[in-house]
């Protein structure tokens, strides 16, 4: 089962962000290790998940988990446009050794409870008896999954593990905190409240460049810090997310590419300008 403080990795990628940088993973791992988070999420929202191919995916996971060697938890996130795509990245992290596996609802089409049903249990099914955990982001899939559907999933699957929460404000992310379910924050800014009402830890995109800004409020978590990564991630958001955290670990050293898969883009020259200034102030 997972816990703690896991980072939502960026991915790297080279060519104009065409392709996978192989060589960039290891470097990654080390960084986010020894940063002192538990683990990582592989190919979620932060990690360009939904725009690299099943193929892409496979490979980039088993290069994470051999970069890993043990020291992290790896987690993939393995949620496609269809199911049919769901159910084989399910089954494949699961023969990759992955520790758990997420999967968010679909995006575009707004399912129905029994479609919700449906795939969730697809995918669970598939990866069993790998921990499965629901990725619950109403904003990015474009509705939200019903309670009633998980609590059906939990009733009805043994590999239920949990769900990664990255809705806001509070009155979105509350109804989620659910018996019988291992509880991760997504919304660095609710890691406090998260953790008080239940959450046992939090799944961040903001690790992916500050891990032990993130790990430190996760294992003590209070309102200051959680305030405090709520600024830093807003901080961040003024830019192309992704880009931006990979222009950031690179300047700790990190051999990694700014380089994003289309439409996502770099930053601007302007922009860049912007964030290397504001790295120097902070």
């Amino acid at each position: 089962m997972l816990h703690g403080a896991l980072a939502a990795s960026v991915t790297p990628l080279r060519a104009g962000g065409d392709v996978l940088d192989e060589d960039a993973f290891g470097p990654v791992v080390d960084f986010l290790h020894r940063g002192g988070v538990d683990g990582l999420l592989a190919f979620g929202t932060n990690g360009e998940g939904i725009l690299l191919s099943v193929d892409e995916r496979k490979r980039g996971l088993r290069l994470f988990i051999e970069a890993s060697a043990g020291r992290l938890q790896v987690a993939a996130h393995c949620g496609a446009q269809t199911t049919a795509d769901t159910v084989v990245l399910a089954a494949d992290a699961a023969e990759a050794g992955a520790d758990a596996v997420a999967v968010i609802a679909p995006p575009y089409y707004p399912l129905d409870e029994a479609a919700q049903l449906a795939h969730f249990l697809a995918a669970a099914e598939a990866c069993a008896p790998v921990p499965f955990y629901v990725y619950e982001f109403a904003r990015t899939s474009g509705y939200p999954i019903a309670p009633a559907v998980l609590l059906r999933l939990r009733d009805s699957v043994g590999n239920i593990a949990g769900l990664k929460v990255s809705d806001t404000p509070w009155e979105a992310f509350e109804p989620y905190l659910l018996d019988g379910f291992d509880v991760f924050v997504g919304p660095e800014a609710l890691i406090h409240r998260g953790i008080q009402g239940g959450a046992v830890g939090a799944v961040s995109a903001l690790a992916s460049a500050f891990p032990a800004e993130v790990a430190a409020v996760v294992r003590e978590p209070t309102e200051a810090g959680a305030a405090a990564l709520g600024a830093l991630r807003a901080d961040v958001e003024r830019f192309p997310r992704q880009a931006a955290l990979k222009r950031v670990v690179a300047t700790m050293g990190v051999p990694l590419s700014p380089a994003v898969r289309p439409p996502l883009r770099d930053l601007t020259a302007d922009e860049a300008a912007t964030l290397s200034a504001w790295l120097e102030r902070r």
